[in-house]
């Protein structure tokens, strides 16, 4: 596990008439999580590579590039090759092998995310995390923020994390949906290493304020 759990605030619940600032405004996060949907695979449009590019310009932190479309075969490389440190795909949507994902955007430059949808089982993808740096575990439906945190994907997240401290993965164990200061010791105490936050922290007074927090509330809940 990484010596510190990963913050990464998610610009979905941000200001989108101010996204230069609003990154800015995280500058004490890991990573800047930075939701793609198409109006297709999920039932909301937010952001596409043009505004990604804007943003990687200013950001002061690595962008975590989460896309929620169809056809990521085609369009994830170029996430990559804009500049992001790690670009997930979602498991569901992938046509063919994700492997060929996987070598793609590591080519291209980024880390290589798997994702997987709250009822989507992770042992019918043991067989191609290997090829992944990352395994984003949705803990709510992918497609809109500020949904309840599901308690009942945590397994996934503590399978997932069996099999990263037993050597048969080496990948980090990402969370995303409802995350807060009332549910991030439960992700925690699971497994999970990166930890997606929206209006719990874009929503609060002190963005850096609530990140520390969260930090140390995962942080102290994975030492017990």
């Amino acid at each position: 596990m990484p010596r510190s759990p990963l913050i990464a605030p998610s610009l979905l619940s941000a200001d989108f008439a101010r996204l230069a600032e609003e990154a800015q405004r995280v500058a004490d996060a890991d990573w800047l999580h930075f939701d793609v949907m198409d109006a297709h695979f999920v039932p909301n449009l937010t952001f596409g590579l043009p505004v990604m590019q804007a943003v990687q310009a200013v950001s002061p932190v690595p962008l975590d590039c989460h896309l929620m479309i169809e056809g990521p075969e085609r369009w994830a490389p170029g996430y990559a090759e804009a500049g992001a440190r790690n670009v997930t795909v979602h498991a569901e949507a992938c046509t063919g092998d994700p492997r060929a994902v996987a070598r793609d955007l590591r080519a291209a430059g980024s880390l290589a995310g798997l994702a997987l949808k709250p009822s989507t089982p992770l042992e019918e993808y043991l067989d191609v995390l290997p090829a992944f740096d990352t395994l984003l575990v949705m803990t709510v439906e992918p497609g809109f923020g500020g949904q309840r945190f599901i308690a009942e994907t945590l397994p996934k997240v503590r399978r997932a994390r069996e099999l990263v401290d037993t050597g048969h993965l080496t990948l980090l164990v990402e969370v995303d949906g409802g995350i807060n200061a009332d549910t991030i010791e439960q992700a925690a105490a699971a497994g999970a290493d990166v930890f997606v936050a929206g209006s719990a922290v874009y929503g609060a007074d002190d963005p850096a304020r609530a990140i520390a927090g969260l930090r140390a509330q995962a942080a102290a809940a994975r030492q017990r």
